[in-house]
């Protein structure tokens, strides 16, 4: 009998030309040139991506971004989510925190679960063989998908495995979750890093590629709004107080339909909506420990008596319940417990809004305006991969307030396009830090400004998309 494969997540042709029109007219005719060299290169191979999941998190952003311009001169690109269960997202999360240096957690990566491991993706091959081919194109996404590279390799595919995380100094954790992972990498063609400090020692440089991620300005969580726009979002989604009208809550969904903002309720968790016309510090980000949510909390709250008065915080995270993340119910439980232990008055302007996820594209679109309308955007993360939600927060121009790990610090110069922690467990600086920046309108336009166009030269999808033709030459030659 033959087995269904693993489910294909629509990505939409997206012209070329469109992204061409952001950029210099060197830099697009380079573009041009690159998708004429892909069309050659890849004749009749297909590409294809695999990853754990297909919304919710930075991978799925990234390629929901990117792959509608991969099908450049009628290439044939495919993204498919792999079927898996409770007992293998926790082995795979547990890998996300060892990877980035944290304990989790700390449970084991021992027999019993790299035969888990290795029998729910046995199960997705036999799924996936159907449909790659000799001399395809594989391209698999993080620690949930490295155990496919070996049967795929047996395909006769070139497999590259992609990892969007690791830590800045190596732990026992990392390398407990290196060991592991170790087997399957190292039978890859290639493997791409986010930065060049996250390779283990045993990986062959040869077979190393460092690639930034990118975001796609025109997708609905970074397409340009109109304030009119914003506001009837924010009121519409139940975050901002005020009449809701039937006006300006349409969206530009992914594939280029309209979509339009619902009305929901229950999206504040805590307390009352912003009341209209004061300003917010967000963070948006998965109820994740390594993003610490909690932190951030209790670092606003002690210095709340610096705070300009209208001065409110937003913590903004998927519903805990439709989100894939394990940990993600007992995360957002916790600020939950750590915002009613706050006095009344600051209670008031503390607010964790819980954003309805089961329509991607909306769920972007909330996010988007959000971004929008914050006066300043704060990632405190512990720990980080790239850090997509900096790049999109820079990309609306927002002053970004961030930990200096991961990728973060490829993006933000400090005091140059945003501000970066001297360390992000110090809350009482981090706390002085809000209360100096939104104290200071020009200094946060000036950073903002400068974080624009630090997106704009590096961070869009033309430079992804070249990297990734010089990728694949190199592994076809």
């Amino acid at each position: 009998m033959t087995e269904v494969a693993p489910p294909e997540v629509r990505d939409d042709v997206l012209p070329l030309d469109r992204l061409a029109d952001l950029l210099e007219p060197e830099r697009a005719d380079r573009l041009r040139t690159y998708a004429e060299t892909a069309r050659r290169l890849l004749a009749d191979r297909e590409v294809w991506n695999v990853s754990a999941t297909s919304s919710g998190d930075g991978v799925a952003e990234l390629l929901s971004g990117l792959l509608g311009y991969g099908h450049i001169g009628g290439l044939e690109t495919h993204w498919l989510v792999l079927e898996t269960d409770p007992a293998f997202a926790r082995i795979t999360k547990r890998m996300h925190n060892f990877l980035h240096g944290a304990v989790g957690d700390a449970g084991r990566l021992d027999e019993p679960e790299r035969r888990h491991y290795e029998t729910v993706l046995a199960d997705n091959l036999e799924r996936i063989s159907g449909r790659v081919r000799l001399g395809d194109v594989v391209v698999l996404h993080d620690p949930p998908t490295a155990g496919l590279v070996p049967g795929l390799r047996e395909l006769g595919a070139h497999v590259i495995w992609r990892s969007h995380m690791g830590a800045d100094a190596g732990t026992r954790a990392t390398e407990t979750a290196w060991a592991f992972l170790r087997p399957y990498v190292e039978a890859a063609d290639a493997v791409i890093l986010s930065r060049a400090g996250w390779a283990p020692r045993w990986l062959n440089p040869s077979r190393a590629f460092v690639i930034a991620p990118s975001i796609d300005p025109f997708a609905p969580k970074n397409a340009e709004l109109s304030r009119e726009q914003v506001e009837a979002t924010l009121r519409a989604a139940g975050i901002v107080a005020g009449n809701v009208g039937e006006r300006f809550r349409d969206f530009t969904r992914g594939d280029g339909t309209e979509g339009r903002v619902r009305r929901h309720s229950g999206v504040i968790l805590t307390g009352e909506m912003l009341p209209a016309g004061e300003r917010y510090v967000l963070q948006a980000s998965r109820w994740d420990r390594l993003k610490d949510m909690g932190g951030v909390l209790s670092g606003f709250a002690d210095a709340i008596a610096l705070m300009p008065s209208d001065v409110h915080l937003v913590l903004a995270g998927p519903r805990p319940e439709e989100g894939s993340d394990p940990e993600g119910a007992q995360v957002a439980r916790e600020c939950l417990a750590a915002w009613q232990e706050l006095p009344a008055p600051t209670r008031r302007r503390v607010h964790l809004c819980s954003l309805p996820a089961d329509d991607p594209d909306e769920h972007a679109h909330l996010v988007n305006a959000l971004q929008r309308q914050a006066g300043l955007v704060v990632q405190k993360s512990l720990a980080e991969g790239f850090g997509l939600t900096v790049t999109e927060s820079m990309w609306k121009a927002r002053a970004v307030l961030a930990s200096p790990v991961g990728g973060i610090q490829d993006q933000v110069v400090d005091g140059r396009n945003g501000m970066l922690l001297d360390d992000p467990w110090d809350l009482e600086s981090f706390g002085s830090a809000i209360a100096i920046l939104m104290r200071d309108d020009r200094l946060r336009g000036s950073l903002g400004a400068a974080a624009r166009e630090t997106v704009r030269d590096r961070y869009l999808g033309d430079r992804h998309l070249v990297q990734y033709v010089d990728l694949f030459a190199a592994l076809l030659d």
